[in-house]
């Protein structure tokens, strides 16, 4: 850990403040304040945050929802319980993920889904925002496939290339759809957020018969982007969406 890294963590406002009101981690000023801004999470809400680790999202996502809300927190990690809502230790790709999360929900539809997930950082900018893209679209097709129509999505992006590809998906879905960064961001971070209301019944014609994952791989293509070449370039096994692979693979 650097001093420089040491000294500004010390001097973050939204740091200390998420410590002195009992949030696990300074994220959780950002969903306050996209919650804020754009009202994702209504009292009532079943919400289902994906990548939750460490709970900080959790933790507002209960206190937005209220009594009556119905909060699900999924990570790789295993994450200490958050009162008020249903943590779980899982991979949001895999079916037995799902089926544990739709026990949960005992026939209730999701209002909104949540991710704030970052990749585990190589140090290598174009490697991670490509990772990330993935881990968002990803995230796209899970919130598509478990929100009722008119629900939400939120999600982190980092700029880069691809992101356009991801927007276009995520409009083909949504009948609105914004970019935000919100103040409680770092400074010297590339990242922003994907906001997105009303899901559509179904998607618009240019997407119909393709998940946003095909959608943002065409677009990749069209821009000739090799996405199989860059992550076999990588120097070490990389997390790529939610599964693990290697140069090799």
């Amino acid at each position: 850990m650097s001093k420089r890294w040491y000294q500004e963590n010390r001097r973050d406002p939204w740091r200390r403040q998420a410590k002195s009101k009992g949030y696990r981690a300074r994220s959780a000023y950002k969903l306050k304040q996209i919650q804020e801004k754009f009202e994702v999470i209504r009292e009532g809400d079943a919400v289902l945050d994906v990548g939750c680790h460490p709970g900080g999202w959790t933790q507002v996502s209960v206190e937005e929802a209220g009594v009556e809300g119905q909060i699900i927190g999924v990570d790789l990690k295993s994450t200490s319980p958050v009162e008020g809502a249903s943590v779980i230790q899982g991979d949001i790709t895999h079916a037995e993920t799902i089926e544990r999360i739709e026990a949960l929900l005992d026939g209730r539809e999701l209002n909104v889904v949540l991710s704030d997930i970052s990749p585990k950082l190589t140090g290598r900018y174009d490697t991670d925002q490509a990772i990330s893209l993935e881990l968002s679209t990803m995230t796209l097709d899970v919130a598509c496939d478990m929100l009722a129509p008119g629900g939400a999505f939120v999600t982190k992006i980092f700029q880069g290339v691809g992101i356009e590809g991801l927007i276009k998906a995520a409009k083909d879905r949504f009948s609105v759809v914004q970019r935000y960064a919100p103040m409680a961001s770092r400074n010297a971070s590339s990242e922003t957020y994907l906001v997105c209301k009303n899901r559509l019944p179904q998607p618009r014609k240019p997407a119909r018969g393709l998940s946003a994952y095909e959608q943002v791989q065409r677009h990749l293509t069209e821009l000739g982007v090799n996405v199989e070449k860059a992550e076999a370039e990588a120097d070490e096994d990389i997390a790529v969406g939610f599964r693990r692979v290697s140069k090799k693979d």
